[in-house]
């Protein structure tokens, strides 16, 4: 585990954490990051510290997320908001092609790719598993140049969560709360009566160029004491948890349970649990075109398997009912993904149930699939 190495990091006061914002900058890297806005903590580019949602925090359940004061000032004292981090890797719309006319002839040109090298700041260890996972999906056998480009620029700052959500179950999926791979650097903030610290480690070695230049003091054993205590707190604070053993072959078996009936009948079909998932990744095309017919271009943009049209053949939806749809989501995300990657396709974040209107939970659901099944047994 990287935390073996820890001799190696760096424990940098918390007045001295804007030098990592300028290191960042001089390298050439646009900082995205937490920052409040409408209500919640979203993702936006960051200009320093002072936009971090400092001393806030959220409470999170089926259907609700509100914001509340912490009692201290800390950084990154809250769970996932709404926002992962693949509307920069994956935005939600991106032109892929443009077609113009010239001389009376049709030319076809591949819109640029973007230009800006992010640095990913203060991503969970169940996003940075979240990005792993979409790494197999567009930079696998077929490679989307768009999120290729984006991904091999981006500098990732990971942060071990200190908090755990109402509606987080990432233990469940062995993907959290410490971060143990994906990022350049990882910190876990420390907080009590005598300090307030932000322990650094580098897991590259352009995170390792980064990290030499940021002031404090080597971090020793009682940091990474502190470190383990803070996770471990963490891991036993999950608002949820999922039984997993053998959860592709329960759904697989399941695919007519009268449970699909129960939660169709909840089901809005809003797309919001695909559209706040970090692993999701349905899309469709759009064409348009000027005016004058002189140019035209493509362009790729989220949609969502709870949509109707997202199935339809030959104008009929394959699946036309929302039984069918939530079906067809959650089988996938958490059986036939294991077939296609080869993990599943979850990562523990809650997002799906905390932004759910209705407060649809997916580890319920699969609860009470597998209690009836183990009653039939």
């Amino acid at each position: 585990m990287q935390g073996e190495d820890l001799m190696a990091g760096r424990v940098v006061d918390r007045s001295d954490i804007g030098s990592l914002f300028d290191v960042l900058v001089e390298e050439g890297y646009t900082i995205v990051g937490p920052t409040i806005r409408d209500d919640a903590i979203v993702y936006d580019e960051l200009s320093g510290v002072e936009d971090l949602p400092i001393g806030w925090t959220d409470t999170q359940d089926g259907g609700t997320y509100r914001l509340r004061r912490r009692h201290d000032e800390a950084l990154f004292g809250y769970a996932v908001g709404p926002h992962s981090w693949k509307k920069y890797l994956f935005p939600p719309r991106t032109e892929l092609l443009q077609i113009k006319r010239t001389n009376g002839s049709l030319v076809f040109s591949e819109s640029d790719l973007p230009t800006v090298r992010y640095a990913f700041l203060g991503a969970r260890a169940c996003e940075l598993a979240a990005i792993d996972i979409q790494d197999r999906v567009f930079m696998g056998a077929m490679v989307d140049r768009t999120y290729a480009n984006v991904r091999r620029e981006a500098f990732t700052v990971g942060v071990n969560c200190a908090v755990a959500g109402g509606t987080c179950f990432c233990v469940s999926m062995e993907t959290g709360p410490r971060c143990t791979s994906g990022y350049d650097l990882v910190m876990t903030e420390v907080i009590d009566s005598r300090r307030h610290e932000f322990v650094i480690e580098a897991g590259t070695e352009r995170g390792e160029q980064v990290l030499d230049r940021l002031p404090g003091r080597l971090a020793d054993r009682a940091d990474e004491t502190a470190i383990g205590e803070i996770v471990a707190h963490t891991a036993e604070s999950m608002g949820r948890a999922m039984d997993t053993a053998g959860i592709k072959e329960l759904l697989y078996e399941n695919s007519d349970h009268p449970r699909w009936d129960d939660v169709a009948e909840r089901c809005l079909a809003c797309t919001n649990c695909t559209l706040v998932c970090p692993t999701c990744f349905c899309s469709t095309t759009e064409d348009t075109s000027a005016l004058d017919g002189a140019a035209a271009a493509r362009s790729r943009r989220w949609d969502s398997c709870f949509t109707l049209d997202f199935s339809k053949l030959h104008d009929v939806p394959v699946r036309s009912s929302t039984r069918s749809r939530y079906r067809q989501w959650m089988t996938h995300k958490l059986a036939s993904w294991y077939d296609q990657f080869g993990s599943s396709g979850c990562v523990g974040c809650g997002r799906c149930i905390t932004w759910c209107p209705v407060g649809i939970d997916i580890t319920e659901e699969v609860a009470a699939i597998r209690a009836d099944s183990a009653g039939a047994g």
